[in-house]
């Protein structure tokens, strides 16, 4: 039964060897190892405040990048229909200059054909009152005494002188 009761001595020993390997643990190695969680639980927390953090600037720089990204359609469709607007501007006034330049030469061309009629029948005048007195002359000259010759006379000349 000596095993199951220690000896007072041997309770002692026992005791002071455990105090002494208490200190020099607490001492040497309780206070690095506890230093050293206490850093890295440290590290660790800084770590996880630093994804935090950079996980709510990704979200600002998101949000960010989708208001760009708004503006910049909003800039786009601005610019689209502006171009747009400018490109048919453009067509309309080329159309309109078109038809004013149309109606112009129009114009023109009635003016010249107006001309060309009014030219043609001052000369046809002209013709028609050189005929009459070629006629008119001839028929003087002759100096004809008796009205039948002077009225064969004038239907040979009326016949051969017909105007179309």
């Amino acid at each position: 039964m000596n095993l199951l009761t220690p000896d007072i001595g041997l309770l002692v020993w026992q005791v002071v060897i455990f105090g002494l390997l208490f200190f020099l643990l607490r001492k040497f190695a309780w206070g690095p190892i506890t230093d050293s969680l206490k850093e890295r639980e440290n590290s660790i927390q800084g770590a996880l405040d630093l994804a935090e953090k950079t996980r709510g600037e990704m979200a600002k720089l998101k949000s960010e990048n989708e208001q760009i990204l708004a503006q910049a359609r909003i800039e786009r469709d601005t610019i689209l229909r502006g171009a747009k607007e400018t490109a048919d501007k453009m067509v309309a006034d080329a159309r309109d200059k078109a038809a004013a330049e149309g109606q112009r030469m129009l114009e023109q061309a009635r003016d010249a054909m107006q001309n060309e009629r009014q030219a043609l029948v001052a000369s046809m005048k002209k013709d028609v009152v050189n005929l009459s007195i070629e006629v008119a002359e001839k028929v003087l000259r002759r100096e004809l005494t008796d009205k039948a010759s002077q009225e064969k006379l004038v239907q040979d000349l009326v016949s051969s002188s017909r105007l179309n």
